[in-house]
């Protein structure tokens, strides 16, 4: 009996999870575009599901800050918004200058050592051993950045980095569209953790605001062009 009762919930978790992951996959792919508005039943009929996953799905990517609610007024894809992505970055920088001084400065314990020689596993590589897929990529960096807060020790201070990093996300990811910047990631990253070991604070402080000013400005350099570039392919197919 116990069996039979609990069997429908996790179909219903997997199909809300499949939505949740398609609807955001569409707000990153800007195949849902900054600013558009929509309704429960809209989405409902264009993904093919009904209405309680559409409304799990969405509520929580309004915890994440990608869409948001009006009552009795459907749905809105939040808009880019750069001033507040500077806040956000300006936020993330302040944690991770700390982290990295505090990790260059005192002797590191255990557990500090063993995530650090994990990050440099992964990105003190030789060339040939760099990933190019630019999804996967943005998400070792993800790692690799929330790897040196946590290297630092404070939890609090790890839980607002991922805040941060959850709404920066939409842009954020862009960083790699061009292999370059793969590139340059890497050799960053491998500078600033020499950094941390060489016991070096002013150094690491310096790699890491520069390497998170340079991301910031690519990703809204390459975050217009592609809201262009998709708005005006838009534009086209309504015309014709």
């Amino acid at each position: 009996m116990n069996q039979e009762s609990t069997a429908p919930a996790p179909r219903h978790a997997s199909r809300g999870q499949a939505l949740y992951a398609r609807l955001r996959d569409d707000v990153f792919e800007f195949r849902l575009l900054p600013g558009a508005r929509f309704t429960e039943s809209e989405i409902a009929q264009r993904y093919g599901v009904s209405r309680t996953p559409v409304r799990e799905a969405l509520l929580r990517l309004q915890t994440e800050g990608l869409v948001r609610g009006y009552f009795r007024s459907g749905w809105e894809v939040v808009p880019i918004d750069f001033v507040r992505f500077d806040h956000l970055y300006e936020l993330r920088k302040l944690i991770e200058v700390h982290a990295v001084r505090q990790l260059a400065s005192a002797p590191l314990g255990e557990e500090a050592r063993v995530l650090l020689d994990g990050l440099g596993a992964r990105w003190v590589v030789d060339k040939a051993q760099r990933l190019d897929d630019a999804r996967a990529v943005a998400g070792y960096d993800e790692a690799f950045h929330a790897g040196l807060v946590a290297a630092a020790g404070n939890p609090e201070m790890l839980r607002v980095h991922g805040e941060v990093t959850d709404r920066i996300r939409i842009i954020r990811r862009l960083d790699f569209t061009y292999p370059h910047r793969i590139g340059s990631t890497y050799e960053e990253h491998a500078a600033i953790l020499r950094a941390i070991q060489r016991r070096k604070p002013d150094n690491a402080e310096m790699l890491v605001r520069a390497h998170i000013e340079r991301s910031q400005q690519e990703t809204r350099k390459i975050t217009l062009h592609r809201l262009h570039t998709v708005r005006g392919e838009a534009h086209q197919e309504s015309s014709s």
